[in-house]
């Protein structure tokens, strides 16, 4: 982590930080301390905007958790307890739970972020694996806290994806049943779930400062994917990217507050207002919308095995990317036949996540044609592993990308002088 030789004034502050330098810190990682590309463009906003969500879910959770029952016959009633009878119960509860949403949207953004600018390239394979990492945990947080609700999507959600790991030989019996803490899904498993989703923020919290560790060591990427020559190429943290940041919070607080406060169930399930019933099972069972994607992959394999398989290795192959690529300038606005195969690959990701909202039995009517969604999912799907495993390797090695800028410095003088003249 970046510290610095910063003094405060005040003299009890500077005693302070001379026994404990966290003002130092502080000032080397996010102050005038530290120096960041003068480049980088609002993208770079959503790695702040992702610490702000986790925040906020972490503290709206503990509050939660503090009038939660984790019991299955009580459960239901708490959560209603919560949203009537507790002091802005609803609105925690609202926060807490369109959070996660707009979490994984922020997520997704920077992820998507990094493979354009090719943030995974050396030398910050370790910062790219620490931020996939983050993003499996986040996942396993996000299905935990579905469940808690017990509603009708909750259990049968927990029914559905815990069963997925008994698909592998020998040991996924014993994986379900550890997972379920017996041999359905039931109150241990409510109480195991509970437990987890209350833990693991706290170590996506520290994995966060791993990454943050991770970042400050190589220094920020910027949109032209090339190295910093000097202080010339940058400009300090505070004030500058601090007030940029400012702004795009306020901006992703209002759309926040959109979806608090006019539709806060826009992006939940219906079933869930429905006490969870092991007798009755929904017509369509769908985890919550981040997962859309995956899930559509997982059902495209007729195999359960080999659909479980690919469902983990569409998430697991982006460690592979900083291998993968092999281009010799890590930003895609260099590279146009990579940006349209990444921009086609964006497209096709945002289809998938269409699809796994379908049943497997729906059809897309189109130009008098009825196309099965299965169909659909599996042409998709086809196309998410090969842009991995085909397009990117060969690509990058055979692109040969456009002249790259001398430094960053003149790059954005020579903008300056264009658009002047």
């Amino acid at each position: 982590m970046a510290s610095s030789n910063y003094e405060p004034k005040n003299p009890v502050l500077r005693a302070f930080n001379q026994q404990l330098p966290i003002l130092s810190l502080v000032h080397g990682s996010l102050g005038a301390g530290y120096r960041a590309p003068k480049n980088l463009n609002y993208f770079w906003n959503f790695g702040s905007l992702a610490g702000v969500c986790l925040v906020v879910q972490i503290l709206t959770g503990i509050i939660l958790a503090m009038h939660y029952t984790p019991h299955t016959t009580l459960a239901f009633s708490s959560v209603e307890h919560i949203m009537r009878d507790v002091n802005y119960g609803w609105l925690l509860r609202y926060v807490h739970a369109n959070g996660a949403s707009m979490f994984f949207v922020v997520v997704y953004v920077h992820i998507f972020r990094g493979l354009y600018y090719g943030s995974y390239r050396s030398p910050r394979e370790t910062l790219w694996f620490l931020g996939i990492i983050i993003y499996l945990l986040m996942m396993a947080t996000g299905f935990m806290g579905y469940v808690l609700p017990w509603g009708q999507m909750s259990f049968w959600g927990a029914t559905v994806i815990t069963n997925l790991f008994s698909a592998f030989p020998v040991v996924g019996e014993s994986i379900v049943q550890l997972l379920w803490g017996g041999f359905a899904v039931d109150n241990p498993t409510l109480n195991r779930f509970f437990s987890l989703h209350y833990l693991l923020p706290f170590v996506i919290a520290g994995v966060v400062v791993l990454h943050i560790w991770a970042l400050h060591i190589p220094g920020s990427n910027n949109p032209l994917g090339i190295d910093v020559k000097g202080k010339q190429d940058t400009v300090p943290f505070y004030p500058y990217y601090i007030s940029k940041d400012a702004l795009g919070l306020g901006v992703f607080l209002l759309v926040f507050a959109f979806f608090v406060f006019f539709a806060p169930n826009f992006l939940g399930h219906p079933d869930n207002y429905i006490p969870a019933n092991p007798m009755v099972t929904p017509t369509h069972i769908v985890p919550e919308w981040y997962y859309l994607p995956f899930y559509a992959i997982l059902r495209a394999i007729p195999d359960k095995l080999m659909g479980v398989i690919a469902m983990f290795a569409s998430i697991l192959i982006l460690f592979a990317m900083p291998w993968l690529d092999g281009s010799s300038a890590r930003s895609s606005k260099f590279r146009p036949l990579y940006r349209f195969f990444l921009f086609l690959f964006l497209a096709v990701a945002l289809f998938l996540g269409y699809c796994g909202s379908k049943s497997p039995d729906d059809v897309l009517h189109l130009a008098g044609l009825d196309i099965p969604f299965l169909l659909l999912s599996r042409i998709a799907s086809f196309y998410y592993f090969a842009f991995f495993l085909l397009i990117v390797p060969i690509v990058s090695r055979r692109e040969v990308p456009l002249p790259l800028p001398k430094s960053i410095n003149d790059y954005v003088l020579g903008n300056k002088a264009k658009s002047a003249s």
